[in-house]
């Protein structure tokens, strides 16, 4: 049982379960491990009420086992603060070290199924800098849901469906050159130079946008060339996807196309079914223009369009049409869409869509929003050309690391320098927005991916020259030691509190001030040939497994060497 679990199982034993009360950490460690706020719940003087239920609780049999009973004290208007035992924290610091990898994962999810739909580029586009912010947080959230016991299935809802596949094969057809275009070594540069080209020439021949109809109506239609066009498209955006992924370390779940994920096309046949169980429970409405909209109870939300008035399907027809088929092939517990906090309105209204059908139950539908990339002069524009590739921001990542060691390896390099990448994605808030920035996108200094794998990379170093294998349990801890033992321990609970939220930035928070303090332990304190070596040498390597487990949760690896 948890530390937070016994003392609130000490207290209700004393005032009885029907107090609603908190147990959790101070904002100050300096007031303890723990406080509760249960004599301010009740009925009388809160400060002498704490002081009558913390001398009860000093001879609880229950908390005996892992608080220090003298250090329970009442603060401020009626806390009771707790302060674990040292004995305690050093039996967790050796839970660390028999459990290794696995420590700090649970059970809470098992038997539950979840899908994390997160990346997500379109066929023929940039996969650009604005796409990492997807791809790294639905990645990290993947992970997290499976460290919390969950079976995740990890899918990849590609655009490779609509109006911009007339557009794109008409400029194919007019300026492009398959040949060059295939052995191209990247082809989807190729692609965005025709896709600007043709809006481009659009604006001085108008009757381009009329071709690029025509070309979609085929497409739909299933003629052989507009379909072998479109798949060459698909193929050739895969050359490049596949890189990216390969360096980010990213994959998606075979399930779902081999890994490629279920595209918007998978489900241009699905929708028909969907239309007609809108119409059987009466949710379809007609608009104005004759278009098919869903309307909301108490206009609550504005009405959501589902067929235009042409009789043309929406990306809201197709997006219900993948949650019915996953809801019946699958049957999730949970469906998490990671995309641009831009969508928030949307998704209310989808997932309110999937509430009237009776498919999903509240929180089961998650939207993981998250900010953009800015540049400072305003938005990125695919039709303008204007767009940072991710692959070149990768690659300067990978440069730029190498600067930070002497001649270091080039796989060192690529583990530092894509952590720097993700780490400054998910260190904060996703739904704050990015200014782009070279210098901020890839610090590695401060609070970033290359300061915590340094860390990581000093504490092996230790490890590494030690001679003393023998451990020695020492019950007498300096302020230094007692810092990291009381950080060690919390590492369980933030990764369960992650999940409660969908907040990545949890664990990295939890990481930079877990590094910091070893940091700290370690310019203080000297570990080989000093006092309680063998203790130290364990604290030394509890830390280190720490941060490995975080990290990887973040989707970045480690170095033994920097």
């Amino acid at each position: 049982m948890k530390p937070a679990d016994k003392i609130r199982q000490a207290i209700e034993g004393v005032v009885g379960k029907n107090i609603d009360f908190v147990v959790e950490h101070p904002a100050d460690e300096g007031h303890g491990d723990y406080a509760t706020n249960v004599a301010m719940m009740m009925e009388g003087n809160p400060r002498e009420l704490a002081q009558r239920l913390a001398e009860k609780l000093k001879k609880s049999d229950v908390l005996g086992e892992v608080v220090d009973l003298p250090r329970i004290e009442v603060a401020g208007p009626g806390f009771i603060n707790f302060w674990l035992k040292e004995e305690w924290l050093v039996g967790e610091m050796k839970s660390i070290l028999d459990q290794k990898k696995n420590y700090g994962t649970n059970k809470t999810g098992k038997g539950k199924l979840a899908i994390i739909e997160y990346s997500s580029p379109n066929i023929a586009k940039p996969f650009t800098i604005g796409h990492l912010r997807s791809t790294v947080i639905g990645d990290a959230i993947a992970n997290l849901l499976e460290a919390n016991g969950w079976k995740v299935f990890r899918d990849n809802h590609l655009g490779d469906w609509g109006t911009q596949f007339g557009k794109q094969i008409c400029a194919i057809k007019h300026w492009g050159d398959i040949d060059k275009i295939a052995k191209s070594e990247y082809p989807v540069k190729e692609l965005v130079a025709l896709y600007v080209k043709f809006h481009e020439e659009a604006q001085k021949d108008p009757t381009l946008e009329d071709e690029a109809r025509v070309w979609f109506k085929k497409l739909e239609d299933g003629d052989k060339e507009a379909r072998e066009l479109w798949q060459k498209c698909i193929d050739w955006s895969w050359v490049e996807f596949s890189k990216i992924y390969d360096l980010l370390k990213i994959k998606h779940s075979t399930e779902f196309n081999q890994g490629r994920g279920l595209g918007e096309s998978f489900f241009e046949d699905k929708m028909g079914v969907v239309i007609t169980e809108l119409e059987k429970k009466k949710l379809l409405g007609i608009g104005k223009d004759g278009a098919k909209l869903v309307f909301f109870e108490g206009d609550k939300l504005p009405p959501m369009m589902i067929i235009k008035k042409d009789g043309a399907s929406l990306y809201a027809t197709r997006d219900l049409a993948t949650d019915k088929y996953r809801l019946e092939k699958y049957k999730p517990g949970l469906v998490v869409n990671e995309v641009g906090a831009e969508q928030s309105l949307y998704f209310r209204q989808l997932y309110e869509i999937e509430r009237m059908l009776g498919w999903y139950k509240d929180g089961q539908r998650v939207h993981v929003g998250h900010g953009m990339f800015r540049f400072k002069e305003g938005k990125m524009s695919t039709r303008k050309g204007n767009v940072i590739w991710l692959e070149e921001v990768l690659t300067e990542a990978v440069k730029r690391a190498a600067t930070l060691g002497k001649g270091g390896k080039n796989d060192v390099s690529q583990k530092v320098g894509i952590g720097a990448l993700k780490w400054n994605d998910l260190k904060g808030d996703p739904k704050r927005d990015i200014v782009f920035d070279w210098d901020e996108v890839l610090n590695m200094q401060g609070n970033s991916g290359p300061y915590i794998q340094y860390t990581y990379a000093r504490a092996k170093s230790i490890l590494g020259k030690a001679k003393n294998k023998k451990t020695t349990l020492k019950m007498v801890l300096n302020e230094d030691e007692n810092n990291i033992l009381r950080a060690l321990y919390r590492y369980p609970e933030v990764v369960v509190e992650t999940v409660k939220n969908f907040t990545p930035q949890v664990v990295a928070t939890y990481l930079f001030g877990l590094a910091q303090r070893f940091n700290s332990f370690y310019n203080l304190n000297k570990v080989i040939g000093g006092e309680n070596e063998g203790f130290r040498l364990e604290l030394v390597s509890a830390c280190s497994q720490v941060l490995k487990n975080g990290l990887l949760l973040l989707g970045i690896e480690t170095v033994e060497k920097m």
